[in-house]
């Protein structure tokens, strides 16, 4: 598909939408084209710094199994094993 296709059916897909779905569809669109147009990380800044720490982490050898990685989180978060 080119892009005037793509475009095309884009169109289609959204003017076949009824009004509370275009609502939905264009908030969640607008969101992604900004997040897509933006220079910013769409990681809020906790998640990107855990994520860049475990990234050094496991550059530096320390890594776990998946048994340890799964036994260590349900110990600390059980509630989410039920």
């Amino acid at each position: 598909m080119n892009s005037a296709e793509i475009k095309l059916d884009l169109f289609r897909k959204i003017d076949s939408l009824d009004n509370s779905e275009l609502e939905k569809i264009y908030n969640k669109l607008i969101g992604l084209l900004n997040t897509a147009t933006s220079n910013k990380s769409p990681l809020n800044p906790e998640l990107k710094e855990a994520l860049d720490e475990a990234l050094d982490a496991s550059k530096a050898g320390q890594t776990y199994s998946h048994e340890e990685v799964m036994q260590k989180t349900k110990e600390k978060y059980s509630n989410l094993f039920k």
